[in-house]
């Protein structure tokens, strides 16, 4: 799961949701690579794809709060990281 703060309490700015996002991107090609080379179950690869594309959407959902608090002049630290199951409930 995203944390939407960072380990010294503050709240992350977007280049560490960025890099999050980079971060869970190789990770989702490294699974896939481990799959292909026969190192990785299907099963444990498709649980852990699914991991990460659940914390690439919450970094996605930052990210769009953040934008909007911007837009609309309030404070995009105030943003936070909303639950998996909130972030997957959304009707896209």
């Amino acid at each position: 799961m995203f944390e939407s703060s960072s380990h010294e309490g503050g709240s992350v700015d977007q280049h560490q949701i960025l890099t999050q996002v980079q971060s869970l991107v190789d990770r989702e090609r490294e699974l896939r690579d481990q799959l292909q080379g026969g190192e990785l179950s299907r099963e444990e690869e498709q649980v852990e794809i699914r991991q990460a594309e659940e914390a690439l959407d919450q970094c996605w959902d930052l990210l769009r709060q953040r934008r909007a608090r911007q837009e609309f002049g309030e404070d995009p630290d105030e943003a936070s990281a909303r639950s998996v199951d909130q972030v997957e409930g959304y009707l896209q």
